[in-house]
């Protein structure tokens, strides 16, 4: 078994960030779940005051955020890096408007993996 990968908490103080345990509760499934779902891009996992989290943002009740692991997967394929693609997901875009993640969450997801795709070019 690999280790989890994590970012360095390169988010806002203000962002909610959910401990993995809580996060495994939320979706249902076990914290060992949870950490396949991080290494297989489905989610991605900061660090945060020395313990592993998930945005909040990245939940939609009890599931992932529908269209979060395909632009995930989009920027890891075009080269981005954790912190890199959270720092875009959290980033204010005035022609969305709002985040990314917020988009995802709007039902704009459409938008966000032409933009993510966008970006790899």
């Amino acid at each position: 078994m690999s280790a989890i990968p994590a970012a360095p908490d390169v988010l806002a103080p203000d962002v909610e960030v959910v401990p993995l345990e809580a996060v495994a509760e939320r979706l249902g499934r076990s914290v060992t779940r949870v950490h396949q779902l991080i290494r297989d891009g489905h989610l991605l996992a900061l660090r945060r005051e020395g313990s592993l989290g998930v945005p909040d943002a990245f939940l939609d009740g009890n599931e992932i955020v529908k269209g979060l692991p395909g632009t995930i997967t989009l920027l890891r394929d075009s080269g981005y890096h954790e912190d890199e693609i959270l720092r875009w997901l959290f980033t204010p875009d005035d022609t969305l408007p709002g985040t990314p993640i917020d988009a995802l969450r709007g039902d704009r997801g459409r938008e966000v993996k032409r933009r993510a795709q966008a970006m790899g070019f």
